[in-house]
């Protein structure tokens, strides 16, 4: 007869943690850089829907015939938190405030939740309005304004920006350097 010996296969406890020291150090060395590209997506996502928004607000004014104004909007009125999500809506009456002139209530087109938390989204004034030709109103002729996203500090190197021309249009600023100061 035969004597067959059992043999057991398995990890040593030298090896499972020569295998689990591995990779922690291979974890801390990566997770900076997924923090790093997070924000740049983070940012490229937040700056793509601000651009859309403003494109179906200066559409809809020229589509309607109506002014169109983006805000954040505190209360009935334009505030300044743009972090807090902003709002579209056909400005019938007082230009920056949601309210009914004439019989003729404002309507309200979309609205923009919160941003990240931790974000920062900067604009010199309190609204934006596009006239019925798709023009930016109340601003002095050839003035330009930009709208900066920047993620979870002030002056991030992941930080963009939106350039919106005198004459409505809308698009990705090139600019390097920016801030939300």
């Amino acid at each position: 007869m035969r004597d067959y010996k059992k043999t057991i296969r398995a990890f040593t406890l030298v090896e499972l943690m020569v295998t689990l020291a591995v990779a922690t150090i291979l974890i801390t060395i990566a997770v900076p850089s997924f923090t790093s590209m997070y924000e740049a997506s983070r940012s490229d996502s937040a700056i793509r829907n601000i651009q859309q928004s403003l494109t179906v607000a200066r559409s809809h004014a020229v589509s309607y015939g109506a002014i169109v104004t983006v805000c954040p909007l505190s209360g009935t009125s334009c505030g300044t938190d743009w972090q807090n999500g902003y709002s579209i809506f056909i400005d019938n009456g007082t230009i920056g405030t949601l309210d009914s002139t004439d019989g003729v209530t404002d309507q309200v087109i979309r609205e923009v939740d919160a941003f990240n938390s931790n974000d920062f989204v900067s604009y010199a004034l309190s609204s934006i309005s596009f006239s019925p030709e798709g023009m930016l109103t109340g601003i002095s002729s050839g003035a330009n304004r930009q709208i900066v996203y920047c993620p979870s500090s002030k002056t991030n190197e992941h930080s963009k920006a939106i350039d919106i021309i005198s004459s409505g249009k809308v698009r990705t600023s090139t600019a390097t350097g920016l801030s939300c100061s």
